[in-house]
């Protein structure tokens, strides 16, 4: 098909690119071997792995990850203190290093336009017996390399169209699918339309083992058994809605291909004219609650922003408030984005009691309202008492202002949003100028 070569001309790297990449990879290798042994540290081997070492990188993505691997007799506090020690003296001819945590110390900089990982991890035989979650990555580039040769080009065809469709990416702000786990389903599926056509058909609980040597059942979306570790899946990371937001996809694209798909346009920031217009026409309320983002890796702000967002959604409802969509944002400041059916309600709230033959709930019942200030008015509705009292709160923006600590925010969250937060209401929202929030407020004029 001439548009995928079309595509695929734009993302496969040229010579010199990877020319250039080998060269860096090159020197960032030996660099490890060099400093390890002046250091008297033995049994390092140096490798590199992910996608820069599979040919499966996207043109213009300049990462590599460069491992540094220790024998597996030495211990977790040896490979974090050598490791970190290699890897400093390696960054000191980088830039923008910095020391980053996963399930143990690495280092991250910038060098000669590459974005590079120094990760330290044990050499382990197999990786059914990792010491640490890094430890199945060269496992995994080695079954990569041996089963992608000639299926590298579709391997860059997915990733460019799964990055388009927004579904590419495992971290959790994303919740899509991994570069390996794309790279297995071309090894799987044989090419980039066969994954395609078969995607279309895909429902929850689909499994894919290639090697039939799966020992453990999954309940995700979608299980694809690592080839390396029979107990993995390795799109645990694949939540529900990027899984259904891919099928959507293939169907989509099969039907009318576009290179769209591959190089969606920039949404354009909405003016205050269009948020006014897009409120007005949809006829809903609209609440924003914002706050300054507190200074956290993605991996670790967005799941309590998810946390936020649902429990802002279940205050709400709890209170009668009626959501129809949630969304959350993060910049300078985060945002959680609310669209209610209304956000004033009646002051009148109808409480339904026990039947009225329940003799001693019923008696409570009665008692409890028939004294109340709160009390409108008292009867009996196809046999069960009915009480119709004073609502606590007739606004959203009042709840959210005085209940919003009761929500579960996430510890982080939870201190940043104690130390203020802003409840902005329909128009006032248009106080919001950041062009990226703007372009973030398309999702609700998408349709027209």
């Amino acid at each position: 098909m001439a548009l995928e070569e079309q595509v695929l001309k734009r993302i496969k790297p040229g010579p010199d690119e990877k020319e250039k990449l080998q060269e860096v990879a090159s020197e960032l290798l030996a660099r490890v071997s060099t400093i390890a042994r002046i250091k008297g540290i033995e049994g390092i081997t140096p490798k590199l792995v992910g996608s820069a070492a599979r040919n499966t990188w996207i043109s213009g993505t300049h990462d590599l990850d460069v491992f540094i691997s220790f024998p597996e007799s030495v211990s977790r506090e040896e490979l974090e203190e050598s490791g970190l020690l290699i890897a400093r003296e390696v960054a000191r001819n980088g830039t923008n290093v910095e020391e980053r945590y996963a399930e143990h110390p690495y280092l991250n900089m910038h060098y000669k336009s590459f974005d590079v990982d120094l990760v330290p991890c044990f050499a382990v035989k197999s990786a059914s017996e990792i010491k640490s979650a890094v430890d199945r990555t060269p496992f995994h580039n080695e079954f990569i390399k041996m089963s992608i040769p000639g299926r590298e080009d579709d391997v860059l065809m997915m990733k460019q169209f799964m990055k388009g469709t927004g579904t590419y990416g495992s971290e959790l702000r994303t919740q899509g699918f991994s570069g390996y786990l794309t790279e297995l389903l071309i090894v799987h599926y044989g090419s980039f339309r066969n994954l395609i056509r078969n995607a279309c058909d895909w429902k929850p609980g689909i499994t894919i083992d290639m090697l039939e040597h799966g020992t453990l059942k999954h309940e995700d979306p979608l299980v694809v058994v690592d080839p390396t570790d029979p107990k993995r899946n390795v799109a645990a990371a694949l939540s529900l809605n990027r899984f259904a937001q891919f099928i959507d996809a293939c169907r989509t694209y099969s039907e009318n291909p576009s290179e769209e798909f591959f190089f969606p346009k920039a949404k354009e920031p909405m003016s205050d004219d269009e948020i006014k217009d897009m409120m007005k026409s949809r006829g809903s309320s609209f609440i924003a609650v914002s706050f300054k983002t507190p200074e956290l890796v993605d991996d670790i702000l967005y799941p309590q922003l998810d946390k936020m967002d649902h429990s802002v959604r279940a205050l709400l409802e709890d209170y009668d408030f009626q959501v129809l969509n949630s969304e959350y944002y993060a910049n300078e400041h985060s945002i959680v984005l609310v669209e209610l059916m209304s956000s004033e309600l009646p002051s009148v709230k109808k409480h339904r009691g026990p039947p009225v033959w329940v003799n001693e709930h019923a008696r409570g019942f009665k008692e409890k309202y028939s004294n109340s200030d709160d009390l409108f008015s008292m009867y009996i509705e196809d046999g069960f008492y009915v009480a119709d009292i004073k609502r606590k709160f007739t606004t959203a923006r009042e709840l959210l202002q005085e209940r919003m600590q009761t929500c579960s925010l996430g510890k982080h969250l939870g201190k940043a949003v104690s130390e203020g937060f802003t409840i902005l209401e329909n128009n006032a929202i248009l106080e919001i100028k950041n062009p990226d929030f703007r372009s973030f407020m398309r999702k609700w004029e998408q349709g027209k």
